[in-house]
């Protein structure tokens, strides 16, 4: 069983900054595809960035050049630096564990509010 616990959302004003970061329980951290996918009122969930257990990113449009995905193996830990924030950006920000291995599950923390101001 793995656990997500998601931390350091809240309210920031436009072209801000905020770091979101995700805590993993268990084993399966270090072979997994973590993401961070973010849904805002009334939208569909949409996958912001993802990186491989190897360090490979991969990030939606939106996002390039503005957030930065990240993982340390040794803590089970992935992050989300977000700077030069926009209210668009607003929504709630979820941590998500792809599972690299077949049978294994995947896994999502509880989510995390980001609200921008402008």
């Amino acid at each position: 069983q793995v656990q997500l616990v998601e931390s350091g959302g809240g309210l920031v004003q436009a072209g801000g900054s905020l770091r979101l970061s995700c805590a993993a329980s268990g084993s399966v951290f270090r072979i997994s595809t973590m993401a961070w996918e973010r849904q805002a009122p009334g939208k569909q969930r949409e996958l912001v960035a993802r990186i491989s257990s190897g360090g490979a990113t991969n990030y939606v449009d939106s996002v390039k050049d503005r957030f930065t995905i990240s993982r340390d193996n040794a803590k089970n830990t992935v992050s989300l630096q977000m700077n030069s924030l926009k209210p668009e950006d607003t929504a709630v920000y979820y941590c998500h564990l792809i599972p690299t291995v077949w049978g294994q599950k995947d896994y999502w923390g509880q989510g995390t509010q980001v609200s921008v101001s402008s």
